[in-house]
């Protein structure tokens, strides 16, 4: 099997409410439009949020997280805060190394938004 693209698809509980999370609280470009669905871009990765096919939900957390690489998380922090949302954890250094700050969206899902410093494993060659 040959994967040549992927996304997140999520079905958000609003649909509306989200796709104005991820534009305009977030600041996510739009990749593309549709009848009922909206496509964003995020990093190498696309996130989509379908309007349509959504299954009856409490509007709690979802069983997935997205993980959202950034080069300044202090300053995507602090940028998301001007735009008035809320960090549900501060960013920190974690134990393994990585900086990370918790966000939720609307439907509960986590967003961790994460920097990878020069001195961690994720950045060396590992090729022999």
């Amino acid at each position: 099997m040959e994967i040549l693209a992927s996304r997140m698809l999520l079905r958000p509980a609003h649909y509306e409410r989200s796709v104005a999370f991820y534009r305009d609280a977030l600041g996510l470009a739009i990749a593309r439009e549709y009848s009922g669905g909206t496509v964003f871009h995020a990093g190498q990765s696309l996130i989509e949020l379908a309007g349509h096919g959504a299954q009856a939900h409490s509007g709690g957390p979802l069983p997935v997280s997205l993980w959202l690489q950034v080069r300044d998380l202090y300053a995507t922090q602090q940028d998301l805060q001007d735009r008035g949302v809320e960090i549900a954890r501060d960013a920190r250094r974690e134990p393994w190394g990585l900086h990370e700050m918790h966000v939720e969206d609307p439907d509960g899902i986590t967003l961790i938004f994460v920097q990878v410093p020069e001195d961690h494993p994720l950045r060396r060659d590992t090729r022999g």
